[in-house]
């Protein structure tokens, strides 16, 4: 049911009782497919009660206290300390990425937001096998998006946990602060970032032209090294790989990427970018599919938990 690299770390930190009642939770939100806590409070959370096996598939029994009474010790659990995400959750993806990944191997880390009914999550995932894991996230306080400030502090969050490893940092037109770039390439990461195509580089015959006027076609790829990026800031240092994929009966591709980057070849940022697109399935997979957590009322810490 729980992985022996879960189980490990889990009894480090959770009483016995604890870990018996967290075992039960995931029986129960496995067998019903669904995190609101009404849902689970209506099933067998008086199971330990009876001397239930937590091993056992969930199923309605009989139980000594009432149902509102369940959703309480429901939110009291998850609003204990130790469910944190550094204080749970780092340990076993530190454990689970030096079990999986060589030294000096590459990791791609990709940076998004997602909206969840009400609530606006800022995440990091590590793609891995063509899916998304995810890495650190934060509630932000607002709607809408994001801002330097706030993608730097959550980037800040992970500095340390992949130290032994080469990490490229991917976002999306979102995070194509040329500010983020630079901070992301001082604290020694590679990154690909979308630029929006009314952005504008320095091209030493032509001055500053707009992305869109760069030349860039169906089936053909650019790569502007060392250019000089936005014409109100004028960063210099990094590049931009452009690539716009060929239509192909009917697939067409509206328009074509524009990737900052810090990279050398425009091949190796265009490939590496692609794998920013699983996070989306993730994101898909979470909201509306599997356990249904964008149906999930629950808010604040709790939430994160």
């Amino acid at each position: 049911m729980i992985q022996e690299l879960y189980q490990k770390h889990l009894k480090n930190l959770l009483s016995e009782s604890q870990l018996l009642f967290f075992y039960l939770v995931v029986i129960i939100v496995q067998d019903i497919k669904n995190v609101k806590l009404e849902k689970m409070a209506e099933s067998c959370l008086g199971a330990v009660a009876h001397g239930g096996n937590p091993q056992d598939r969930a199923a309605p029994l009989p139980l000594p206290i009432k149902c509102n009474s369940r959703r309480k010790k429901l939110q009291r659990f998850l609003s204990l300390p130790i469910f944190k995400v550094k204080k749970l959750w780092f340990p076993i993806i530190r454990e689970w990425v030096y079990q999986t990944f060589d030294k000096q191997e590459t990791i791609y880390l990709a940076i998004d937001r997602t909206n969840w009914n009400n609530k606006n999550l800022l995440m990091v995932s590590l793609i891995y096998k063509n899916r998304a894991l995810p890495v650190y996230f934060e509630l932000l306080s607002k709607f809408g998006s994001s801002n330097f400030s706030e993608q730097k502090q959550l980037v800040s969050n992970i500095i340390g946990l992949f130290d032994d490893y080469k990490v490229v940092i991917l976002g999306d037109r979102e995070f194509c602060s040329v500010k983020l770039a630079e901070w992301l390439d001082k604290q020694g990461f590679n990154f690909c970032l979308r630029l929006k195509k009314s952005e504008q580089i320095e091209l030493k015959n032509q001055g500053w032209i707009s992305l869109e006027n760069s030349g860039l076609k169906p089936g053909i790829s650019l790569f502007f090294e060392k250019v000089k990026v936005t014409k109100t800031q004028q960063i210099s240092g990094f590049s931009v790989a452009c690539k716009w994929k060929k239509s192909y009966r009917k697939s067409v591709t509206k328009e074509g990427w524009f990737i900052l980057t810090n990279m050398n070849e425009a091949s190796e940022a265009i490939s590496a970018y692609k794998k920013r697109f699983n996070i989306e399935q993730m994101f898909r997979e979470d909201k509306s599919g599997g356990y249904n957590m964008e149906g999930s009322n629950v808010v604040g810490k709790r939430f994160i938990s």
